[in-house]
């Protein structure tokens, strides 16, 4: 175990990232290649316009300039470049086990077919077994939707269930609790997927929605979730049942101001598995060991407890009990040979 943390341990270091949307790793190369590619009219035309347009204080103004973006997604290989792109960076950062959400509806609405969504974006998870990812895919109803809607994307999506490992809540939470989604997510239950759900953080009504989270819906993991440190009673249920939360420290920061940063080392302190990922990181700034890099610097994080975050990773992924053991030698491997 080094003295203190570097970059290149937190590179190096053995993780798995459960909390990216694909559609919030779209660069703004990328954007712009697709852009030039599909004939779409993006109003920006240099790296520095898309750049200059990304000015956000808050979740929904976030997302006004996030759904936009995806008009540039057209074709299976545009959805596949997108997710390899990534899977690639990933692993640059020491990730060997992903599981990625991606928002069908924000392209169902614009013409685009359900198969040229899943299709591209699983053929890249594929693809990245050649580079030692192993990738999975979660499919998120939005919030700000109707539960109709969220049903009738899950009836669609049963061809595809051998290619979708869970279903997550995203977007607009305002006026938009889990109770709302009651139906479609005991139906997901139903048809065995894994089952997350954003908390997001200092919403109006965020603990409410935390326990409606875990009494109604039955989550497995919370996405954010850090305002729970304001109900003990909420801390010890999640850390009894080992729950746990993806925290996305530079995405905090342009949303709220803050990393969360104390919050996340107060659930690291009472056991709760909390884990470092990076939410939309070509939209805030960083990828998963920016991440890593930025709560370490900020609050002066120690090596054992940037472990402990990659072990949590690990513990709170989707993966068979074989698989996780298999990680978290990984780590100690890692750890012990690292000079």
């Amino acid at each position: 175990m080094p003295k203190k943390v570097s970059r290149e341990f937190i590179d190096e270091l053995p993780k798995a990232e459960l909390h990216v949307h694909l559609e919030g790793t779209l660069e703004p190369e990328l954007k712009l290649k697709l852009a030039k590619k599909n004939h779409i009219d993006i109003g920006q035309t240099t790296i520095e316009d898309v750049e200059e347009s990304y000015h956000y204080d808050d979740l929904a103004s976030f997302l006004a300039v996030y759904y936009p973006g995806m008009a540039v997604l057209q074709t299976e290989e545009d959805f596949y470049e997108l997710a390899i792109t990534y899977l690639h960076h990933a692993a640059a950062d020491g990730v060997r086990h992903v599981e990625m959400f991606f928002d069908p509806q924000a392209h169902l609405v614009r013409g685009i077919p359900l198969h040229t969504v899943v299709d591209g974006f699983y053929q890249a998870c594929v693809d990245a077994r050649a580079f030692d990812i192993d990738a999975h895919l979660i499919m998120c109803f939005l919030r700000d939707m109707s539960a109709l809607s969220a049903s009738d994307l899950l009836q669609q999506a049963q061809p595809f269930r051998n290619k979708i490992l869970g279903i997550g809540l995203d977007s607009d939470e305002h006026h938009n609790p889990p109770l709302k989604f009651a139906q479609p997510f005991s139906a997901a239950i139903a048809q065995g997927y894994r089952i997350t759900m954003h908390a997001d953080v200092d919403q109006v009504d965020s603990i409410e929605h935390i326990k409606q989270a875990l009494e109604i819906i039955n989550v497995e993991r919370l996405d954010h979730g850090t305002n729970i440190v304001e109900d003990q009673d909420l801390v010890d249920w999640v850390n009894d049942i080992h729950l746990g939360l993806t925290s996305c420290p530079l995405s905090n920061d342009f949303i709220s101001g803050d990393l969360k940063g104390k919050e996340i080392i107060e659930l690291l302190n009472e056991g709760v598995k909390v884990s470092v990922n990076s939410d939309d990181p070509a939209y805030f700034g960083g990828y998963i060991a920016d991440n890593y890099e930025a709560l370490a610097a900020e609050y002066k994080l120690k090596p054992q407890q940037i472990v402990q975050l990659a072990r949590n990773s690990f513990e709170t992924s989707w993966i068979s009990d074989k698989q996780k053991a298999i990680y978290l030698q990984q780590i100690d491997d890692f750890v012990e040979d690292f000079e």
